[in-house]
């Protein structure tokens, strides 16, 4: 691989996540023009590049930068705003009337660079977003360094944004002709949910995603209702209605997939679709707990998000990691389903599969961006340490997270974001809840 070697980070533990399973004692990883040179044990890596800058982690597990491979970036503004409703109560009466009356393209910027920085703080180098004014979203995206892939929403409702749903996708596919050249930035197709997008919305969506080579980020079996209302409209279920047009495949990103028939986690397979899990959001609005291990028996792609702070409340990608491994283990009463290393994987490689980018991000491999988190194992809450992978699922947490680079470029050191001033994201947050609570 060409390029000087000019970053070398020294770990304890270097997880590559592929292969899987595999911990790297006393290992490094060189760094070229942004990118992974090689993994080698650090005694090599000091004889190989002695002038390159090093920094050394002895205490540390190494591993590829996490990826939220679902949320709403800005909703992290309404954090708290209503919490404890059914979801329909929660959207219709206390959600969309706050989003029609504040939402806007400073309302996004400064919402998703909240959310950027405390998912840069928990080691996330890369999010998948599903709302308004993408453009908003990637100018703040930009600004703290992070990577991000951006939804092209559609809906039928008239917002702030969008008169309908050709103005949605109109003004979503300029924004990605206007990033196009942007290398942390890309898009996805976003329609939002089948109870909200018409049929012949659906037809241009699947067209655009043939014809751009685009994923498709849609909720999906979130509810029993939303299937009950499905049958009762469309006299299908929503996975079926969508297979129907044409849009099941391994472009798509079927986020939630709570419930789901046998024959519907069949199709899932068949098609090389891919399931975002995002548990606690699941939970907190009592939607349900979906059928990750048998998803995962079937050969479904799995990656994990975290919906946004509105239903969550929390961008933290460890909290995922942890409850979707317990939850599989209780839903299907067996202690071996969904074990440590394969919750890392959907964390991190199974999402960047997902998302289209897995020859870019997602392990740490040679000529891969090199988009890592290195994670203190060295705290007595974690003491001893057995095995580096099971703690990071099952012991550390995203407060445990000190250093996160992405593209090789440092954006957290020591804990502290390195482009953004916290004062500034303070005043910005204060500025939107006098206006919410107004």
């Amino acid at each position: 691989m060409a390029g000087t070697v000019d970053h070398v980070i020294e770990a304890r533990w270097v997880i590559p996540v592929d292969p899987p399973q595999v911990v790297l004692s006393n290992h490094a990883v060189a760094i070229a023009a942004g990118r992974i040179h090689e993994v080698l044990p650090v005694d090599e890596a000091r004889i190989r590049y002695p002038s390159a800058r090093r920094t050394e982690l002895p205490g540390h597990a190494l591993i590829p930068g996490l990826i939220n491979l679902h949320t709403h970036a800005a909703m992290t503004l309404m954090r708290g705003l209503a919490d404890d409703r059914a979801l329909m109560d929660w959207l219709q009466n206390h959600i969309w009337p706050v989003e029609t009356r504040l939402v806007s393209a400073e309302f996004v910027h400064d919402g998703t660079l909240l959310a950027c920085a405390e998912m840069l703080r928990g080691g996330v180098t890369c999010f998948n977003d599903m709302y308004f004014y993408p453009e908003a979203a990637g100018r703040a995206a930009q600004a703290v360094g992070m990577r991000a892939m951006l939804g092209i929403i559609a809906i039928e409702m008239r917002s702030p944004y969008a008169s309908d749903a050709g103005d949605y996708l109109s003004k979503g596919l300029a924004a990605r002709d206007a990033f196009k050249h942007e290398p942390l930035l890309s898009f996805c197709l976003a329609p939002h949910a089948p109870y909200t997008v018409s049929d012949a919305t659906f037809e241009r969506v699947a067209t655009y995603a043939g014809e751009l080579d685009m994923p498709v980020h849609i909720h999906l079996h979130e509810t029993e209702d939303e299937v009950r209302e499905s049958v009762r409209v469309h006299n299908l279920r929503p996975l079926h209605r969508l297979r129907k047009l044409d849009l099941l495949g391994p472009g798509l990103i079927a986020v939630h997939s709570v419930h789901l028939a046998p024959d519907e986690i069949d199709l899932l397979a068949e098609h090389g679709c891919h399931v975002a899990h995002c548990p606690s959001s699941n939970l907190k609005l009592a939607s349900g707990i979906a059928p990750v291990s048998v998803l995962s028996e079937r050969g479904v792609n799995i990656g994990l998000g975290t919906d946004g702070a509105a239903s969550n409340n929390r961008l933290d990608i460890f909290t995922e990691m942890r409850l979707a491994a317990l939850l599989a283990k209780g839903a299907s009463a067996r202690a071996t389903a969904l074990p440590a290393h394969a919750v890392l994987g959907m964390a991190t490689l199974n999402a960047a599969m997902a998302l289209g980018l897995d020859d870019r991000i997602g392990s740490l491999t040679p000529g891969k961006f090199a988009d890592m988190t290195a994670v203190s194992l060295d705290a007595p809450e974690l003491w001893p340490c057995y095995d580096p992978i099971s703690h990071l699922v099952y012991a550390a947490g995203r407060e445990h997270v000190t250093h996160v680079w992405v593209d090789g470029k440092p954006v957290v050191e020591d804990g502290r974001l390195t482009r953004i001033d916290p004062r500034e994201l303070a005043a910005k947050a204060a500025h939107w809840q006098a206006k919410i609570a107004g």
